[in-house]
């Protein structure tokens, strides 16, 4: 960053923490941790859970954000790996009996190991055939959990009943669930949008728009692209890994039917939405696929729409707010944010 100028005509030094990207980062987390802390106090129980299904969903819209939007890969099979981390979870605390810190660590950890592995494998492909491949995936990994090789493990079709954190004494015995619940989804949340920032920031990140921009001169600049490419499928999955052992927490439950294409469709819509290579983007667009179908929905039935028709009306609304965003801001809504705010500072010094 530039030094500014002082009134006198002297030089002065930003604040060391506008210098630092990593106090810089750090002091936004906690900003973030405060405000949700104080979102989460004023919210009854449906909406901490509206807000945990929100946190959660945008640390996989985070991690696919910064695959698709920092090193150029796209994927349309995220809830396979959303699927690998709630079912890990659901296994560690149920059968095994762990506790859910560790828990949740070796669901990411386990999950962006099998993120390597598809990156070994995507790292061969390009365009149509990556997009295809990880649209395989999505279709075909939850519903191993129904093979008859793995029904007693996974549960097959009905899946595994998840039972929810106590919330500690310490906080006590009436407090709610669900603000619990949206509590440590909200900390994961925040940590991984500081990791993801950071990592943005780092060689690596620099390494993932290089190769997003041009393999053939990232490669004559040095950059490993096959390994840069796994890596991002790593952290990616990662993410989605995280999000997913959060989700068995949230909902009680890992099963096949939670974990369709759709999901994985909704994930890549939101990442489009909010801005693909946008953290904060990644937060928006989580926002809006998590709410825009209970309140359409809800707009329907207070219509006194039929059935028939008001179950369709969250996919048309979908559609109508993609279109508009991508006509509005074609950069999605962070784009959009940036836009309107070099406009103000604009006028402001008019």
């Amino acid at each position: 960053m530039t030094e500014t100028q002082a009134p006198q005509g002297e030089t002065r030094r930003p604040p060391l923490w506008l210098r630092s990207t990593l106090l810089r980062h750090g002091f936004w987390a906690v900003l973030g941790l405060a405000g949700f802390w104080l979102l989460s106090i004023a919210l009854d129980p449906f909406a901490n859970l509206q807000l945990a299904q929100i946190a959660y969903t945008a640390i996989a819209v985070a991690g696919l954000t910064v695959l698709s939007g920092l090193s150029g890969q796209i994927s349309l099979g995220h809830g396979a790996f959303v699927a690998v981390g709630a079912y890990t979870s659901a296994l560690l605390l149920e059968n095994a009996g762990w506790s859910l810190a560790p828990v949740l660590i070796v669901a990411t950890a386990g999950t962006a190991v099998v993120g390597a592995l598809v990156g070994v494998a995507a790292a061969r492909l390009r365009g149509p055939y990556l997009a295809g491949a990880t649209l395989a995936l999505a279709v075909g990994l939850p519903s191993l959990a129904d093979y008859h090789g793995l029904r007693d493990l996974l549960g097959g079709a009905n899946g595994l009943i998840v039972s929810p954190p106590v919330p500690p004494l310490s906080l006590g015995e009436s407090f709610p669930l669900e603000r619990w619940q949206s509590w440590i989804c909200g900390i994961c949340l925040v940590v991984v949008l500081f990791l993801l920032a950071n990592l943005s920031r780092s060689r690596l990140g620099r390494d993932m728009r290089l190769v997003r921009e041009d393999e053939d001169a990232a490669a004559l600049s040095g950059v490993p692209v096959a390994r840069t490419q796994i890596l991002a499928f790593c952290v990616s999955a990662g993410c989605a890994g995280l999000a997913g052992g959060l989700f068995a927490i949230v909902n009680n439950l890992a099963a096949p039917g939670a974990f369709t294409l759709a999901l994985s469709l909704s994930l890549l819509t939101a990442a489009v939405l909010g801005g693909l290579g946008s953290l904060a983007g990644a937060v928006y667009g989580a926002v809006i696929v998590t709410l825009l179908p209970t309140w359409s929905t809800d707009l329907a039935q207070q219509a006194n729409l039929p059935r028939a028709v008001y179950a369709n009306i969250p996919l048309v609304l979908y559609g109508l707010v993609l279109i508009l965003v991508i006509l509005a801001f074609p950069g999605g809504i962070q784009s959009g944010v940036r836009r309107i705010g070099r406009l103000l500072r604009r006028n402001r010094k008019i």
